[in-house]
């Protein structure tokens, strides 16, 4: 029987770009260049490792949002992945992490899983509690943040990697696991992969195929919200200081005035 991978990614504005916000303070992803999140490669690098142990496996990366997300879903099936399913719908503007967790469960569920891979976080929102969410939701064992994951005879196992020590962790599929980006270095897709991905199926969801209402998800459905939202002040230039023998005084002055000391 087929191992049946899912990764989930995301779009998001490039980190590199200077984001701004919305009238209702959300982040203007028109005004910034949008991309695969790289946190997320790390999770479809494992997918496909996975599968290259696997005697059958076939790999779907799943994505929610704007129809510009279908970028991060070409990069992920230029890398290998199998297939794609993309969620994507006008009420689902301004969703939460709640949101968004119940989103993919369903388009989960719809596609069939065996086991789903995630990133430790999103390099935008930097949470990085969907994976532990969506385990609820789907009511499976999860298995997160690991350094290096592998799958055996319907059980997934990996080393969880902290401050003090390592832990060996395993649990039975199907699961949700998350992966760090120690994972191992993602592939770069090759040119045959990115020609191949153009004719890899991407199925596109909305809202009614899965059953839920527009009032479950969107800004109206957020358990939170930002209250407000101010432009990062511009820099400023520093301060000089000329060492003529009192510079280490100054340097302490300066030090002191701000608190660092």
């Amino acid at each position: 029987m087929s191992l049946r991978i899912v990764v989930c990614v995301k779009y998001v504005p490039d980190a590199t770009g200077d984001r701004h916000f919305t009238d209702d303070l959300t982040v203007d992803r028109d005004d910034v260049d949008g991309l695969l999140s790289e946190l997320d490669e790390y999770a479809v690098e494992q997918a496909l490792q996975i599968a290259d142990e696997a005697d059958d496996a076939e790999i779907t990366v799943l994505t929610v949002g704007p129809e510009d997300a279908k970028d991060a879903l070409r990069k992920a099936l230029s890398m290998g992945a199998d297939k794609a399913v993309h969620v994507e719908d006008d009420d689902l503007h301004g969703t939460d992490v709640m949101g968004t967790s119940l989103v993919l469960a369903k388009a989960i569920e719809k596609t069939g899983y065996d086991l789903v891979i995630a990133g430790m976080a999103s390099t935008d929102g930097t949470m990085g509690v969907l994976p532990a969410i969506l385990a609820e939701r789907l009511g499976v064992p999860q298995v997160t943040l690991l350094s290096e994951v592998s799958v055996e005879d319907g059980t997934v196992k990996g080393r969880r990697d902290g401050d003090t020590a390592s832990e060996q962790l395993e649990a039975s599929l199907p699961a949700v696991v998350s992966v760090t980006d120690q994972s191992g270095e993602a592939r770069y897709p090759s040119f045959k992969g990115i020609m191949a991905a153009k004719k890899k199926p991407v199925e596109s969801l909305d809202l009614d195929d899965l059953d839920i209402e527009a009032e479950e998800v969107g800004l109206e459905g957020a358990w939170t919200k930002v209250d407000e939202a101010a432009e990062r002040p511009a820099r400023t230039a520093g301060t000089i200081v000329k060492d003529e023998g009192e510079g280490g005084k100054q340097l302490a002055a300066f030090l002191a005035e701000r608190k660092f000391v």
